[in-house]
Parts: C-alpha cells; sequence; structure tokens
C-alpha cells in the first residue's frame, strides 16, 4: 500500500516542531511568572519593613511622663495621628502586596504545571517514535547475506 503524500515522519516531525514551539513559549512564561513572583517577594519585604520602621517611629513619638507645654502636646498629638494614619495604611499596603505574592506563586505554579505537562508531551511523542521505528524494523524483511568463502 503506498503512503499517502503525507508521510507519517512528516507529521511526527511537524508535531515535534509545534511542541518544541510551545515548550518554548512555556518556559519563556515560566521565566516571567518566576520574575513577577520574586518582584511580589520583594515589594512585601519592603512594605514589611516600612511598616516596621512607621511603627517604630509612633512608638517613639508616644507620649511620656514629663512635664510639657501645651504647643508640644499637641504637636505630638498631631504627629502621633499622622503615624498611626501612615501605619494603617501600610498595613493595608502590606496585605496588598502578600496578596500580590500568593497570586504571583500561584501563577508560578501554573506556569509549572503547563511547562512539565509539555515536556511529558514531548518525552510520550519521543517514546512513540521510538517505538513506531522499532516496529518498522521488525516489519522489514530479513535479508540474509550468503557469504562465500574466498574462490
Amino acid at each position: 500500500m503506498p503512503l499517502p503524500s503525507w508521510s507519517v515522519s512528516s507529521v511526527a516531525d511537524a508535531r515535534a516542531k509545534t511542541l518544541a514551539r510551545i515548550h518554548r513559549v512555556r518556559t519563556l512564561q515560566l521565566g516571567l511568572t518566576r520574575a513577577d513572583e520574586a518582584r511580589a517577594h520583594d515589594k512585601a519585604a519592603s512594605e514589611q519593613a516600612l511598616s516596621t520602621r512607621i511603627s517604630g517611629l509612633a512608638a517613639a513619638v508616644a507620649p511620656v511622663e514629663q512635664t510639657a507645654v501645651a504647643v508640644s502636646l499637641g504637636a505630638s498629638a498631631h504627629y502621633r495621628e499622622r503615624l498611626q494614619q501612615s501605619a494603617d495604611a501600610a498595613v493595608e499596603r502590606v496585605r496588598s502586596a502578600e496578596y500580590q505574592v500568593a497570586r504571583a506563586t500561584d501563577a508560578t505554579r501554573a506556569a509549572q504545571r503547563d511547562q512539565s505537562a509539555v515536556e511529558k508531551l514531548i518525552a510520550r511523542a519521543q517514546a512513540d517514535a521510538v517505538i513506531r521505528e522499532l516496529r518498522a524494523l521488525e516489519e522489514t524483511p530479513a535479508f540474509r547475506k550468503i557469504r562465500h568463502d574466498p574462490c
């Protein structure tokens, strides 16, 4: 039976090229999501450091027992209020940064799953190609070359 105009090997080659291209894209996507995750971790760390710094400043401006004039008490109350507002905003930024870290981590996991799925497809395609080659070898007729002794 003659082979059609497209052969099995050309289809396999096209599939291998497609899988290789998909693998390259998934690898790039994985690298980008890992970079996003690293940026999210860095932002969360900097927001946490800022929150800690603001908390320290608020503690430093806390009232102490001393005799002071009303103007300095009013000024320190004003600064405490402003620091408390900054601390509240910092806590919200930390929450937001932690949420972004969680999203980035999930995206990285999804990209890793996609890449490993493509790698499994490539491995399966290679195994199928090896099996096809073995079957083709089994189906070839056995030629036994008769060797003569030198005459």
